[in-house]
């Protein structure tokens, strides 16, 4: 049964990260031309709570301790509304392939906290990964700054970075909640309170959303942005905490540059250029390394 499960981790993370790569160019198709990054936050996050409010109808209700209720709202105002945040502004700053190769950085991330808290530890192996992967981060990021990268801004990049951060932290201090309650019942708590924090900020932007401008492809780019990548893969990721440490979740990252930059060229939203692809495998060795340093 634990084999099975596993198993199922292991193709939940699959699904979760090949629709987050679909999130990358379809964002900058409608991010600061059609949609407001802050009115993207506000709406997605109330899809999400209605959808999370679903799987009530035929649940029991499950009782979350008041110890545990502090924690949960940290969670909800971290994942739910600062990555969101720093995500929709990095994205409407960014190219779609730049911030799809600087989300790979959350393994290393994950890593660092993972050691810092006491479930993990370094070796050689490590240490050479999160070296090379930094470098080839930070190379990223100051591309940015360059004439020939014209779709990207530092400003974008570094929010980019962030949001790898605020994910990573979810990861590591978000796991033993995973393990104590149904996932559905963390979820539906989480987009509550986090639909309930942005509302007052972000609503006057939502609802004067212009839609006249945008047509049939826009709308169903709009409506996938909306409605699929918040909640479904915020469920996926969590059941596959259930079974695997947060490092080798985090690792399944790895997919979602590689759809992301081949749907981005193929949009016309941006170029693949020679020096990103050079950094690009060096940051992909980084986390190479790290991946095959555990034997198990």
């Amino acid at each position: 049964m634990k084999n099975k499960g596993v198993a199922s981790a292991h193709i939940a993370l699959i699904g979760c990260n090949l629709v987050w790569a679909c999130d990358y160019p379809f964002y900058n198709l409608l991010l600061g031309r059609y949609i407001s990054p802050m009115a993207m936050v506000c709406g997605s996050l109330i899809v999400a709570a209605v959808l999370s409010w679903i799987p009530a109808l035929w649940q029991k209700r499950e009782r979350i301790e008041r110890g545990d209720w502090p924690t949960i709202i940290v969670i909800a105002l971290l994942m739910g509304v600062t990555r969101k945040l720093l995500m929709m502004f990095g994205l409407s700053r960014t190219s779609p392939i730049d911030g799809s190769i600087i989300a790979t950085i959350s393994p290393l991330l994950v890593l660092l906290l993972s050691v810092a808290v006491g479930i993990d530890r370094f070796s050689t192996k490590k240490i050479i990964g999160l070296i090379l992967g930094g470098i080839g981060a930070i190379a990223v990021v100051l591309t940015s700054t360059t004439p020939h990268h014209a779709n990207s801004e530092l400003s974008g990049n570094i929010m980019m970075i962030c949001s790898g951060l605020v994910t990573a932290l979810y990861m590591v201090f978000f796991k033993n909640l995973v393990s104590k309650y149904r996932i559905t019942t963390l979820l539906r708590a989480m987009y509550t309170i986090s639909t309930l924090a942005i509302l007052p900020f972000g609503f006057k932007d939502l609802i004067n959303i212009d839609f006249s401008d945008m047509n049939t492809p826009l709308y169903l780019a709009a409506a996938f942005v909306l409605i699929i990548p918040t909640y479904l893969p915020n469920l996926l990721l969590n059941y596959s905490l259930k079974y695997l440490s947060p490092t080798i979740s985090s690792t399944y990252a790895y997919i979602q540059p590689i759809l992301a930059v081949a749907l981005s060229v193929a949009m016309g939203l941006d170029k693949l250029h020679a020096d990103t692809i050079i950094f690009a495998v060096v940051l992909f060795a980084g986390v190479g390394c790290v991946i095959t340093s555990y034997k198990k």
